[in-house]
């Protein structure tokens, strides 16, 4: 797999939506989603260029840093999200996904022009199409694929979501030609690690056990964060959006993927879309850079899947940019009463009886403090 850095930066097509989270009845939060939206908030953040294809309908009302395109007759593609209970002893969430309305899908013809380095097929609601992909495919020098835009399927009645097989999937003969297959250890189930790692690389998020990634010749483990989880929306997307960061910026994949296991730790402790602080920002781009130069060395344009040399100090680094975020935070936090911020977590999901209110789910490189 080759480099190459004559062209644009990076292509994200994917549609927004309008999630809903609903707990025994009750809605308890509404917030622009889609993985288009938490992946190119983490690339904003970190300075990386980047262009947005995303379909909407006439009712879409957030404001966003990419316009999608408007589709008149057309609704916003709509989720809704039922949280019920957590089970124990795994820690995973009981998580009902519906799709509610569903925007048009994505067609070859809405497509720039033009090469990029990386393309990021990322869509949520179906609206991938194989045909789409192909021609991502031949713009893109690499792509990465969200499983979960290639393998949902949903109920004709109620629209839940039910994945299919990757190999019933349509998309099954494109996987010579994709970069990065991402997958949550939950949706990887849906195909054969062993047989697909032959084809290209996969990459499996298992949440408090970190990310591994599976290339040819080998796996890697990658390790994860702690956090405080309030929300875990989005955060195998913020993930996407730091894994593509390293890309883009010349590191090892099992660098890459550290920086994606920090972004979805950051994302799970806030509520729908994460605000970063600039001062974490500004010195995970610094480090980045520097590591970036100091391997350069070593480079020959081919993506390197061995940890390199400095990763476990490279993981300390993030780990200590965490504790500013997380003081960012309590900051944040002194602004509001402090029966507000507790309820507003109350609001959200079933807590422990413990005062910590942290709860169990597994989602991309992080674990619970």
């Amino acid at each position: 797999m080759v480099r190459n850095h004559s062209n644009h930066g990076v292509l994200i097509v994917g549609n927004y939506c309008h999630d809903v989270l609903i707990r025994n009845g009750t809605v308890l939060a509404e917030t622009l989603g889609g993985a288009a939206s938490f992946i190119s908030n983490v690339l904003n953040g970190l300075s990386i260029s980047c262009s947005l294809i995303a379909k909407v309908g006439h009712d879409f009302k957030y404001e966003t840093s990419y316009r999608p395109i408007i589709v008149p007759t057309s609704k916003t593609t709509v989720f809704h999200a039922y949280f019920d209970s957590i089970s124990a002893p795994s820690g995973h969430s009981d998580r009902v996904l519906k799709r509610v309305c569903s925007c048009e899908p994505i067609t070859p013809s809405d497509l720039p022009d033009g090469k990029f380095d990386y393309g990021m097929a990322v869509g949520v609601g179906g609206e991938l199409l194989p045909e789409t992909l192909e021609k991502m495919l031949e713009i893109c020098n690499v792509v990465l694929v969200d499983i979960q835009s290639v393998i949902r399927v949903f109920d004709s009645v109620d629209g839940t979501v039910n994945p299919v097989p990757l190999k019933e999937s349509g998309f099954y003969h494109l996987l010579p030609k994709i970069g990065f297959l991402k997958a949550s250890s939950e949706e990887a189930l849906f195909m054969d690690v062993e047989e697909v790692r032959k084809l290209c690389c996969v990459v499996v998020t298992n949440g408090r056990e970190g990310s591994e990634v599976y290339y040819r010749d080998g796996k890697v483990k990658v390790s994860p964060f702690l956090a405080n989880q309030i929300d875990p929306t989005g955060a195998g997307d913020s993930f996407l959006g730091g894994l593509v960061t390293g890309l883009v910026q010349e590191l090892a994949v099992p660098d890459a993927a550290l920086l994606g296991n920090f972004f979805g730790s950051i994302t799970v402790a806030q509520i729908g879309l994460p605000k970063f602080d600039s001062r974490v920002l500004q010195r995970v781009k610094d480090e980045v850079q520097r590591r970036k130069l100091s391997c350069s060395e070593r480079r020959d344009e081919e993506i390197e899947f061995m940890k390199p040399e400095g990763h476990e100090q490279f993981h300390s680094f993030l780990c200590s940019a965490k504790l500013v975020s997380a003081c960012a935070m309590q900051e944040c936090l002194k602004d509001f009463p402090v029966q507000t911020v507790v309820s507003r977590k109350a609001r959200l999901f079933s807590l422990r009886k413990e005062p910590s209110c942290e709860l169990h789910f597994a989602y991309p490189g992080f674990v619970l403090e």
